[in-house]
C-alpha cells in the first residue's frame, strides 16, 4: 500500500495559483496532471491494485496500461524518496 513518505506532503498551493504541490524537505516539484491523480490516491490505504482499478474506472482506460504506467511512476517516485510503501 503506498503512501507518502514522511515528510512529503501533497497539497493545494496558493502561493502558485492554487496549484498542486508535493512539498518535502528542502525539495518541492509540481505533478502534472496524471500524476496528481495518482497522488490524491495514495493514502496508505490504497493497494497499487485498488488505485488503478479507480484510475481505469474514472477515465474508461484500458486496465493493463494505467498498471503500468501507475507502477512505473510508483517506482520513480519511491526511488527519489517521495512514495513509500
Amino acid at each position: 500500500m503506498p503512501r507518502l513518505a514522511r515528510g512529503m506532503r501533497l497539497r493545494q498551493d496558493a502561493a502558485r495559483d492554487g496549484r498542486w504541490v508535493v512539498l518535502g524537505p528542502e525539495r518541492m516539484f509540481v505533478p502534472d496532471e496524471i500524476a496528481l491523480e495518482v497522488l490524491r490516491l495514495v493514502d496508505g490505504a490504497r493497494t497499487v491494485g485498488v488505485i488503478v482499478d479507480e484510475l481505469a474506472a474514472r477515465f474508461a482506460a484500458p486496465r493493463a496500461e494505467i498498471l503500468a504506467d501507475v507502477t512505473a511512476m510508483l517506482e520513480d517516485l519511491a526511488g527519489r524518496g517521495v512514495v513509500a510503501s
